[in-house]
């Protein structure tokens, strides 16, 4: 497989803000800061914009399946992380575990869940919907789970200035692009890829500055490598018993191939987009935003590699010849 180039430029972004972190120093005329929070205000009106509310009426009547999903993402998840909170022995076992958590609550993604679900041959529809759908419902739950610990980290952890900054850089816009869909929703799609390439370059601002901030204050001078094939390892791990409670799960409901493989891909996937607009808002006034991001990023490369093994596998089955007799 070859390697996916966002995924390069993310690896780049962080290099850059090693060897150079004065870049993102806000002493500037125009700071990363101010085209970062506006670059994300952008990112969910256009978002806005893609979502059309007859499909989203028109995919609430596969509600079993839905609920499997959202389930996963945003209670299996974060359900699993938790369970080894308990035996965190120090501060950097807390920061570390943190980081992984907060990859545990953020919504799916979008347009890798729908490209895979349409490789595998699976319920593309219901792709679509619960993609978007996730991404509605983690602008509401993912800073509530992330409320509940932050507040050991950050003294000065505020709900209603995170959710003013939500509300202003998130909510309006989406809501604003929903408003606006009916007029400019064609060009939207028109325009995707155009879109999508504006995405990517917002994300990796928010990469580099939080990467940059992270080096200049040291916070990884205390992580060995071996921390980093542990994290990498935790992840891997993650992936896997979610992909495997949710196909059981599947399975019992005696879903259908189409929505079976909607489920396990939907349901086992995390946004980066999400992700870093989401670390920009809850992080920024910590010291180790950068590391927040580490498992997302690990995650991000990880998913897109073998949920495209298993969609290759879903789909060459989809196209064998059936036996006769």
């Amino acid at each position: 497989m070859k390697l996916d180039k966002f995924v390069l430029a993310i690896a780049i972004a962080v290099i850059l803000a090693y060897y150079f972190p004065q870049l993102s120093a806000d002493n500037a005329y125009v700071t990363l800061n101010e085209v970062s929070s506006v670059g994300i205000a952008l990112i969910f009106f256009f978002y806005g914009l893609k979502l059309s509310p007859e499909k989203i009426k028109a995919g609430l009547k596969n509600w079993k399946l839905h609920i499997v999903i959202q389930s996963s993402t945003f209670l299996i998840f974060p359900l699993i992380v938790l369970i080894f909170y308990p035996f965190l022995q120090n501060e950097q076992q807390r920061i570390i575990w943190l980081s992984v958590f907060f990859l545990a609550v953020l919504p799916s993604t979008v347009s890798s869940s729908v490209v895979m679900v349409s490789m595998a041959k699976g319920n593309i529809p219901a792709a679509i919907f619960n993609a978007s759908i996730s991404g509605i419902i983690g602008i509401f739950v993912t800073p509530l789970w992330m409320g509940l610990f932050l507040h050991q980290q950050q003294n000065n952890f505020n709900f209603s200035e995170i959710y003013f900054q939500l509300i202003v850089q998130i909510i309006i816009p989406v809501i604003l692009g929903i408003l606006l869909q009916p007029k400019l929703g064609k060009l939207a799609t028109r325009f995707s890829k155009e879109l999508s390439m504006f995405d990517k370059s917002i994300i990796l601002l928010i990469v580099y500055k939080s990467f940059a901030e992270s080096f200049e204050t040291g916070i990884f001078s205390g992580i060995k490598w071996i921390d980093l094939v542990i994290l990498f390892m935790l992840v891997l791990v993650l992936f896997f018993m979610v992909y495997a409670i949710v196909y059981t799960i599947s399975s019992l409901f005696s879903f259908s191939r189409e929505d079976k493989i909607t489920a396990l891909f939907c349901g086992s996937k995390k946004s980066l987009v999400h992700g870093t607009v989401f670390s920009k808002v809850l992080f920024s006034n910590l010291a180790f935003a950068g590391l927040m991001l580490l498992p997302l990023m690990l995650f991000h490369a990880f998913q897109l590699l073998i949920v495209s093994i298993i969609a290759g596998r879903f789909a060459r089955e989809q196209n064998q010849p059936k036996k006769v007799g």
